[in-house]
């Protein structure tokens, strides 16, 4: 990042403050994610943030809040509800993707805001056009929800594992590659697990087919599609 000058605390905005620390939370991940980082960025000093934000909380739960605006809201009664559902959780796994900071914080954060929350209201907006009522349609929003949650997490976990390793200057690549060489070592000793792993292409023990998440969202939402009234 160039140096720039610092920056006044009366011309720094909300705005910048929270693109920034998405970017620093993006590069770095929660630990890297302080005040001075961001001062550093912005080219103002720590305290002129705080002129802005109360502190490090804060901060994350506006930068959660407002990457939830990336997810497209398609209106179920122009493209089908079910068609409406895919694009919604296919934009949801991929803006989880992109932040993987925001799954791990999860475990330790609360987030609400209005981007979650109209991101929220247009997931029931999609299950009521569906014909799904009242705790039905929490039930099925939710249900694709945690599915989705499921589906970046060990992703997100390689990302920070990637990271603590490095920050301790070890060879992350390496130690990992040799975490799931031994794994497989392991999984050789279980009929399944070798077949699995002999079978050409073989696979990593821990890696998943190509369009697993495809798969399984589709699977999904068969089985919402079958529980509607008059299915």
């Amino acid at each position: 990042m160039p140096y720039r000058e610092r920056m006044p605390r009366d011309t720094l905005t909300k705005e910048q403050i929270i693109r920034t620390a998405i970017e620093l939370l993006d590069e770095e991940g929660l630990d890297g994610l302080n005040m001075r980082a961001l001062g550093k960025r912005l080219g103002a000093a720590a305290t002129a943030v705080y002129w802005h934000v109360k502190n490090k909380d804060d901060l994350l739960l506006l930068a959660g809040d407002r990457v939830w605006d990336e997810i497209g809201l398609p209106d179920p009664g122009a493209a089908g509800w079910r068609a409406a559902a895919t694009t919604m959780a296919t934009g949801l796994h991929a803006m989880l993707g992109r932040h993987p900071w925001l799954v791990q914080a999860f475990g330790s954060h609360l987030f609400y805001g209005p981007g979650k929350a109209r991101h929220d209201d247009h997931s029931l907006a999609v299950y009521e056009a569906a014909g799904f009522t009242g705790t039905q349609a929490d039930r099925a929003a939710a249900t694709v929800f945690t599915f989705v949650m499921g589906a970046v997490l060990g992703a997100s976990a390689t990302v920070s594992l990637r990271r603590r390793l490095g920050r301790n200057g070890a060879d992350a690549e390496a130690l990992i590659q040799d975490t799931v060489a031994r794994a497989g070592e392991v999984a050789m000793g279980f009929p399944r697990l070798r077949a699995r792993l002999e079978t050409p292409p073989a696979l990593d023990y821990a890696a998943a087919p190509d369009r697993t998440f495809e798969y399984g969202l589709e699977a999904l939402l068969d089985g919402l599609e079958a529980r509607l009234p008059g299915a």
